[in-house]
C-alpha cells in the first residue's frame, strides 16, 4: 500500500536529533521539533509562539539578531554558532544553518548542539596553557594564577586557593589564596569535621555549601549539596594526597554540579604533577637561600641582598641601616640545657625579630647564635633606635621550654649607610664593631 509521507513527515522530522525549527517575520516560534527539550530543556508545548531570541546567552544577542536580519535578506548561514541558556541554567552551544523562506516568509533553521565539543576544546586550550606555564613561570603563585584564570574562563568561580597537606607534621599551607588574602586561621593543623578536611583526608572531591568563614572553624560545611557553592578536589600525585583545590562562587544564584565536580576533578588531575614539581623547584630554592634550622635568610642571600639595597641607596640617595645581635649566654643555655631547648630558644628568638620589622626588611642568621637585620628606607636614625627598641621589648618576654624559663637579651649594634660607610664590608665591621663593644659594656656591668 502507499506511505503517506505527508502523515509519516512530522514524526520523520521529530526522529532527527538535531533540532529542528520555524520562525515566523516576527520572530515567534512556529514549529519545533522534539529534540528542544534535550538540547534546551523546554518542550516544544512551552517554545511554541515564544521568541527563540528570548534564551539567546545575553552575550551573543546581538550578533544573532544581526544574523537573523542577514537571513531574512536572503543570505543562508550554514555554520552560525551561539550560545542558549538551558532551562536549568547552563550554557548550550549552538551550531545553525538557517535559510529564509520567501514563499512562506518564515525561517528555517537545523541547529545541533556542540557543547561537548566546545568544552572539549576549552580543556585541551586550558591544558596547554597550564603546560605552558609550568614551564615559563618563575614561582608556584604565578603557576597558581595562571591556574586561577584558565578555571575561571571553565567555571563560574570568585575565589580559589590552594592548599598544600604536611601529613608528617599535621599542617596545611596555602601557597595561593584568593585576592591575595591570607587566613592565617587556615595554617596549621587539619581541623576536623570540616569540608577541606574530607577532601584530603578520603582523597575524594567534595560538593559543599559556604557559611560564613570564622576563625577556627575551617570555612566550608558539609550540607546541602545541591546548593553547593563550595568546590574542593585533592591534588594526587604518585597515589599521594598533596592537598587540595578550592573553588568558591559567592553568588547565591550560582551553585556547581557533579558536572563542574568532574571537571574540576579532571583539571587538577592533570596539574597535580605540575604544581608538585613547581613545589620541589621552590622547596629547593628555599634550602639554598635559607638557614636549615630558623628558616631565615642565610649569609650568602643576606649578603645579596645588602649589596642590592647600597646600589638602591646610592642612587636613590637613601639610607640603609644594619644591625648586628649577639644571643647573650647561649652557650650556657646550650651546655645546660642541651642542644634541642638551644635549638628552641633560636627558632622561637627568630621568628620573634620576624616580628619587629617590615616585609621590605631582611632577618638573618649568620650562624652560631649571630643575626643580621637590614633595615632598607630608612627616613632617619631614630626609625633604627625604635626598631632596636621593639626587638628588646619583645624579647623580654621570658621563652618557656620543658618547665624552664630563658631570657633572651642580645648585644645589638647598629651601622647607618653613609654614615658608618660607603659598602657592604665597611658597613658590616662598622655593624659587627659596635656590637661587640656592648657586649664588653654588659659583661663589664655584670662583672
Amino acid at each position: 500500500m502507499p506511505v503517506d509521507l505527508e502523515a509519516l513527515f512530522p514524526k520523520l522530522l521529530n526522529l532527527v536529533l538535531d533540532l529542528i525549527v520555524v520562525v515566523d517575520e516576527a520572530g515567534n516560534v512556529a514549529f519545533i521539533s522534539d529534540a528542544c527539550e534535550g538540547m534546551l530543556g523546554y518542550t516544544p508545548e512551552e517554545l511554541v509562539g515564544t521568541q527563540l531570541m528570548d534564551l539567546v546567552y545575553p552575550e551573543d544577542l546581538e550578533r544573532t539578531l544581526e544574523a537573523a536580519k542577514a537571513v531574512m535578506s536572503g543570505n543562508s548561514h550554514i555554520d552560525f554558532e551561539n550560545r542558549y541558556l538551558h532551562k536549568e541554567g547552563k550554557i548550550v552551544h549552538v551550531l545553525w544553518s538557517a535559510r529564509w523562506s520567501a514563499e512562506n516568509k518564515v525561517r528555517i533553521a537545523v541547529a545541533r548542539d556542540v557543547t561537548k565539543l566546545r568544552q572539549a576544546d576549552q580543556m585541551r586550550d586550558a591544558l596547554y596553557r597550564i603546560s605552558q606555564a609550568a614551564h615559563v613561570t618563575e614561582s608556584l603563585r604565578s603557576l597558581c594564577q595562571e591556574v586561577h584564570q584558565v578555571v575561571g574562563e571553565l567555571l563560574s568561580t570568585d575565589d580559589l586557593y590552594v592548599t598544600f597537606y604536611d601529613f608528617a607534621n599535621d599542617a596545611l599551607s596555602y601557597p595561593y589564596a584568593p585576592k591575595d588574602r591570607v587566613f592565617a586561621w587556615m595554617e596549621g593543623p587539619l581541623q576536623a569535621g570540616t569540608a577541606i578536611a574530607e577532601v584530603i583526608g578520603s582523597g575524594r572531591s567534595l560538593l559543599a555549601t559556604r557559611d560564613v568563614l570564622r576563625p577556627g572553624q575551617g570555612g566550608a560545611v558539609v550540607q546541602r549539596p545541591e546548593e553547593a557553592n563550595w568546590l574542593g578536589v585533592p591534588l594526587v600525585s604518585g597515589g599521594r594526597c598533596l592537598g587540595a583545590v578550592v573553588i568558591e562562587s559567592q553568588s547565591a544564584a550560582e551553585h556547581y554540579t557533579e558536572e563542574d565536580r568532574d571537571l574540576l576533578d579532571f583539571v587538577a588531575t592533570q596539574i597535580s604533577t605540575v604544581i608538585e614539581r613547581k613545589k620541589a623547584e621552590e622547596d629547593l630554592r628555599f634550602i639554598a637561600h635559607h638557614d636549615a634550622l630558623t628558616g631565615l635568610t642565610n649569609r650568602p642571600l643576606f649578603y645579596d641582598r645588602l649589596e642590592t639595597a647600597l646600589r638602591v641607596a646610592q642612587r636613590d640617595e637613601g639610607q640603609v641601616a644594619l644591625l648586628y645581635l649577639d644571643l647573650n649566654g647561649f652557650k650556657r643555655i646550650n651546655d645546660t640545657c642541651g642542644h634541642e631547648a638551644g635549638d628552641r630558644i633560636l627558632c622561637e628568638v627568630s621568628r620573634r625579630l620576624e616580628q619587629c620589622t617590615r616585609a621590605s626588611d631582611t632577618v638573618a642568621r649568620m650562624g652560631g647564635d649571630e643575626f643580621t637585620i637590614l633595615l632598607t628606607g630608612i627616613n632617619d636614625p631614630e626609625s633604627v633606635a625604635t626598631t632596636v627598641q621593639k626587638i628588646r621589648d619583645v624579647m623580654a618576654t621570658p621563652i618557656e621550654f620543658n618547665g624552664h624559663s630563658f631570657s633572651a637579651v642580645f648585644s645589638i649594634g647598629t651601622a647607618l649607610y653613609p654614615d658608618d660607610g660607603t659598602d657592604a664590608e665597611c658597613l658590616l665591621r662598622s655593624a659587627d664593631a659596635a656590637m661587640y663593644g656592648m657586649k664588653r659594656e654588659i659583661k663589664g656591668s655584670a662583672d
